[in-house]
């Protein structure tokens, strides 16, 4: 496996010996690994850990857990030919995600009479509708459409309250999006302010926090992110001025992707793209694939100082999907995209080019070499962790886990890997809302994360274990209210420890 100056294995050479070591991190809490014959292995080894008595286990060293891992990410020599088709890739880890998710939730029961619905098959009536920004620049007419089901792929088993494919849509832990009186109040609330000759931002703040409703939550998230100006009167122009400007950048410099000094940060990209949200067949579309591949390569050639990152390509799918479902009803995640006019889709790769340059300018010390910001921020967890629950700081210190070797992920990603999509869009609301969202107040949430799952790290009682839990958490019936709570215990902590510095450390 090649390593490029910014990969995540460099970073953890300051926890080991210099000498020469092959160390592979392991990939995929949301998404299991990509090779199936590793997902059954890891099962099979697991359950022979689990049927040992506790004074038989072992502590393994890091070294050891590292060379029986493979990196789930590491197919073949990193080649796009070496990569699995999706539908082969989706029926093989089907099953074995089923095996593993049945492990973790034993307990649960399906009720027998709930019918059994596959996951991933299409609906069968399209709605495609018009967005406000679209209607005011009088661009494209409103298509009425009749989709083609995409290619129907094997259906995957349910957990007694949310598929195990995490849908996109809202919801709550019930299943059901909700629509409450307070709910529809608070939508006229957004209205209302959106409506304004010159929008408050701090209000618009403040009502985003505890969440934004699915209908307004486009222009909100361009207003939050900066890329909207708050009068009225001036975001048609705009919009229009930096759409014009992002596809002059495509005319620009796209074709040199091909010339040498490109090519290196144009494969990877290549090669990153298919395994964005494996599961989530939106994203295996090759129109999908080739608007990610124009936007994160224009953004890697302006941004020299860092270049593209692996983890980036993660960033750019809650604003494609959110600014996607400004002119789609239903669920997004099979939807066909090629039903949408050439100027729809124009306009929502550059608005999510836009959103997500605004988001990385907030950040971008995460990705410069050797990632000092994410360094920092997990010395930070790791500090924080120990004033907060230092049974558990110890417990990680007893068994000679580093917070580098979990937390890592969570700071490059944004605990993109960790969440279903759906929970990242509602974490993504209330951190627009903050100052500093995606990056100080980030730190709470991940300590939050962390001290969520106590009890579970206490009763693991080795190295491997514990990392194995660590990296592959069980948040995949997630929804509104689990997110709801994590963010009300990130605010306590951060309202207790970020003006008590003193307090903060040690």
């Amino acid at each position: 496996m090649r390593l490029s100056d910014n990969s995540p294995l460099l970073m953890i050479q300051e926890h080991v010996p210099l000498k020469k070591v092959s160390i592979q991190p392991v990939y995929g809490a949301q998404h299991p690994p990509l090779d199936p014959r590793l997902t059954k292995n890891f099962i099979k080894e697991r359950s022979k850990i689990s049927a040992l008595p506790m004074k038989n286990k072992k502590a393994s060293s890091f070294h050891e857990f590292a060379r029986d891992t493979s990196d789930a990410w590491d197919i073949g020599d990193d080649e796009d030919e070496d990569f699995p088709s999706f539908q082969t890739l989706n029926s093989k880890v089907a099953k074995a995600t089923a095996a593993q998710v049945l492990e973790n939730h034993s307990r649960l029961r399906v009720k027998p009479e709930w019918p059994q619905v596959a996951l991933n098959e299409a609906p069968t009536n399209c709605k495609v509708i018009k967005s406000n920004s679209e209607a005011q620049l009088s661009r494209a007419p409103e298509d009425a459409c009749v989709r083609n089901p995409l290619h129907k792929q094997q259906s995957l088993p349910l957990r007694p309250i949310i598929p195990l494919v995490a849908r996109i849509s809202d919801q709550n832990a019930s299943g059901a999006p909700p629509m409450t009186v307070r709910e529809k109040t608070r939508l006229e609330k957004f209205r209302q302010l959106l409506s304004s000759h010159n929008t408050d931002l701090d209000e618009l703040r403040k009502c985003s926090w505890p969440g934004v409703p699915r209908e307004v939550r486009p222009v909100t998230w361009r207003l939050l992110s900066g890329y909207l100006p708050a009068s009225m009167e001036r975001r048609k122009l705009t919009l229009q001025r930096k759409r014009e400007e992002y596809f002059g950048f495509i005319e620009q410099y796209y074709d040199s992707r091909n010339e040498e000094h490109h090519q290196d940060t144009y494969r990877q990209i290549h090669i990153d793209i298919p395994r964005t949200n494996p599961l989530i067949p939106l994203f295996q579309q090759p129109l999908v694939q080739e608007i990610f591949e124009r936007i994160l390569f224009i953004w890697a050639i302006r941004h020299p100082a860092s270049g593209y990152v692996q983890g980036i390509n993660d960033l750019v799918t809650p604003f494609f999907v959110v600014f996607l479902s400004e002119y789609v009803e239903e669920d997004v995640e099979n939807f066909d995209v090629t039903n949408l006019s050439q100027d729809v889709m124009r306009s929502i790769e550059a608005d999510s080019f836009w959103c997500m340059s605004k988001l990385l300018d907030g950040i971008q010390d995460n990705y410069t070499f050797a990632q000092p910001g994410i360094q920092k921020k997990v010395k930070a967890l790791e500090e924080l962790v120990s004033r907060i629950d230092e049974q558990v700081h110890n417990h990680f210190r007893k068994y000679e886990v580093e917070y580098l070797q979990f937390a890592f992920r969570w700071m490059n990603n944004l605990l993109m890997r960790e969440l279903p999509l759906r929970c990242t869009i509602r974490l993504w609301d209330t951190y627009q809302s903050e100052p500093e969202g995606f990056s100080h107040f980030h730190l709470y949430v991940c300590a939050a994360f962390l001290i969520k799952w106590r009890k579970e790290i206490l009763d693991e009682e080795d190295f491997q274990g514990l990392l194995m839990l660590l990296q592959n958490l069980p948040t995949i019936h997630w929804g509104n209210e689990e997110i709801g709570l994590l963010l009300a215990e990130a605010y306590r902590l951060k309202y207790m420890f970020a003006d008590a510095p003193n307090h903060y450390r040690r």
